[in-house]
């Protein structure tokens, strides 16, 4: 009685917002299924001309009652994901994630810094990347990430505010309840999501999960210390984000806890 459904909802992103995060945390809910990985369907060229019956192979088995989630962090970002995702399902449920737009610059230096340092290849420090002749370098791709009012405005050319629900990322990490049973709401699903599914992993400093008697935290790569940087640097980057913040938070009519 199950099949491979297209998702009827996509954690489009933010990278490093806590996507991975959210989804495994969804996935305690039995009215929930889940891709096991980012499938990159809408903002790779190379995988989008595969056509829709290729996506929907990579899906897991559903009952009708049931809904499936994908999550690509790189559909925020991508100039083509909003049009593709919107003509495949004009109607389907968006999950964002976001966190401190500084906090994720530096969650994505850190996460590529280590991926450099295992494959043995040179890394620069932070403050050598992100001030360039004095100056914030702007162009610096985490910096760009990180604008969340431009991304954000492409989506609601497709899209209402209302088939768009925003996580706080930094809420999530640090009480992850409250944020999910939100998400069942904005799905119409019924609650099932609990605070026995939680528990405080002291090693780790973060949630791990706790369901069908199995005991599980968010693999090593997540949550890994970031660099201590110079606090003018951090202050550019705050002032630099202050505006676009601002913007985003009056798209979204909604304010965030951010610097």
């Amino acid at each position: 009685g199950t099949s491979r459904q297209i998702p009827q909802t996509i954690i489009i992103g933010v990278r490093k917002g806590g996507t991975r995060a959210l989804l495994e945390m969804l996935d305690i809910h039995p009215n929930i299924v889940v891709a096991a990985t980012e499938v990159h369907f809408f903002d790779w060229d190379e995988n989008y001309v595969k056509g829709i019956d290729w996506y929907r192979n990579l899906m897991p088995f559903s009952y009708g009652n049931q809904i499936t989630i994908e999550k690509t962090p790189g559909y925020f970002t991508s100039p083509q994901a909003p049009g593709r995702i919107h003509e495949m399902n004009s109607s389907i449920k968006l999950l964002l994630i976001l966190r401190d737009p500084t906090e994720r610059v530096i969650s994505d230096y850190t996460q590529v810094y280590y991926n450099r340092v295992e494959s043995h290849k040179p890394v620069q420090l932070f403050e050598d990347i992100v001030i360039k002749n004095g100056v914030l370098n702007t162009k610096y791709k985490a910096i760009q990430r990180s604008l969340y009012d431009v991304h954000m405005e492409k989506w609601l050319k497709h899209f209402s505010l209302d088939q768009i629900h925003i996580v706080d990322g930094n809420t999530l990490i640090k009480d992850p309840l409250p944020e999910l049973q939100k998400v069942e709401r904005f799905l119409n699903l019924p609650s099932r999501i609990m605070s026995s599914n939680f528990y405080f992993n002291q090693t780790k400093g973060f949630y791990c999960i706790r369901s069908d008697g199995r005991e599980r935290c968010l693999h090593e790569s997540k949550g890994r210390p970031h660099p201590l940087v110079n606090s003018t640097v951090l202050e550019q980057l705050y002032s630099y984000f202050r505006e676009h913040n601002a913007k985003f938070y009056r798209m979204v009519n909604h304010s965030f806890d951010w610097h």
